[in-house]
């Protein structure tokens, strides 16, 4: 998390974010949803194994920035333009802000803890392409501010 503070001048919202993330301790692990701004800003504590690369699923948001920060394993996250996806598992859920794509990612990037990725809705991403257990903070940044 050493150059996060490159990156908050992008959103209003980014120096909370960014902040919550740095400070996380055991204790804020323990809960599944943390509210930072109501619906504009709150970060979810995700405990998954990985699927790797070949179970990764591609999916993007319209509504919400994601800051993928990882506490503990190493993931590794596709990335492909949301603009040449094309092959939607089915159609976008609007209550729940996400679309599956069924093409495979362009690039991989690999995470190890302490280290994060910022997608926004043009990018599809394709979280959980790690092994082994991953347990990593997401905040969700609304794009309407």
């Amino acid at each position: 998390m050493d150059n996060c503070d490159r990156y908050v001048t992008l959103h209003p919202a980014f120096a909370a974010a960014f902040e919550f993330l740095c400070t996380a301790t055991a204790e804020t692990l323990r809960s599944a949803r943390h509210e930072l701004d109501g619906k504009r800003l709150y970060v979810i504590v995700d405990r998954k194994d990985g699927r790797t690369r070949d179970g990764a699923k591609l999916e993007a948001h319209r509504r919400y920035i994601d800051i993928q920060y990882v506490v503990e394993g190493t993931d590794e996250m596709g990335w492909k333009a949301l603009a040449e996806c094309r092959d939607t598992e089915k159609p976008f859920d609007e209550a729940a802000d996400i679309v599956f794509f069924r093409e495979r990612p362009e690039a991989w990037v690999r995470t190890p803890p302490g280290t994060f990725a910022i997608f926004f809705p043009e990018d599809a991403h394709a979280p959980l392409g790690g092994s082994g257990p991953l347990v990593k903070l997401i905040a969700k940044v609304a794009m309407e501010p």
